[in-house]
C-alpha cells in the first residue's frame, strides 16, 4: 500500500511480529490493562497471522500504529465477518490522520477479502475513537443512523 511515509499503510508479515507485540503491549499499558508482555504478544501474533484468520495493518514508518482484523465465516451470508480487534496509534502521532488511514485501509481490505460487514467495540470514554468510527459510517444503532442502541458485553472465563 502506498502514501506519504507518515500515513503509509501496509499489511504486516510474520517478520513484523516483534514490532506488533511492542505496539500491543504499549497500547494496553497506556490504558492500564494487563498484558503478557511484548515477546508473548509477538509469538501469539505470529501464530494468528499464520492461521490466515487474522490480518494486521501497520501504519507509518515506525510503525506508529496498527489495526488488527479478525475474519470468520458469517452465519447469515456466504461472506465473512470482519472484527476490528484493535486500533492503536502511538500518542505522539495521533490527530495527524494515521488512525483514519488505518481504518480506511482496513475497510478496503475487508471488502476485498469478502467481508459483508465490520464490527468493533470501543469504550464510552474514548471520544476520539468514537468520533473517528462514526465519521466513517459506523453506528451504535444496529449499523443504521436510527435504531436501537447496540451493547457490547464481555466476560472473562
Amino acid at each position: 500500500m502506498t502514501g506519504s511515509p507518515e500515513l503509509r499503510i501496509r499489511r504486516a508479515e510474520a517478520a513484523d511480529a516483534e514490532r506488533i507485540g511492542r505496539l500491543l503491549h504499549d497500547f494496553n499499558r497506556e490504558f492500564d490493562e494487563p498484558t503478557p508482555g511484548p515477546r508473548a504478544l509477538a509469538t501469539r501474533v505470529e501464530e494468528l497471522i499464520a492461521s490466515g484468520e487474522t490480518t494486521v495493518l501497520l501504519g507509518g514508518d515506525g510503525p506508529h500504529g496498527l489495526a488488527v482484523l479478525r475474519f470468520r465465516p458469517s452465519i447469515w451470508t456466504d461472506g465473512l465477518e470482519c472484527y476490528l480487534a484493535e486500533l492503536y496509534v502511538v500518542p505522539d502521532r495521533r490527530r495527524q490522520g494515521l488512525g483514519r488511514a488505518l481504518m480506511e485501509a482496513a475497510i478496503e481490505l475487508a471488502r476485498r477479502e469478502g467481508a459483508d460487514y465490520m464490527d468493533l467495540a470501543t469504550g464510552e470514554d474514548d471520544v476520539a475513537a468514537r468520533a473517528l468510527y462514526e465519521s466513517l459510517g459506523f453506528s451504535k444503532r444496529g449499523g443504521k443512523p436510527e435504531g436501537p442502541v447496540n451493547y457490547y458485553y464481555e466476560r472473562e472465563l
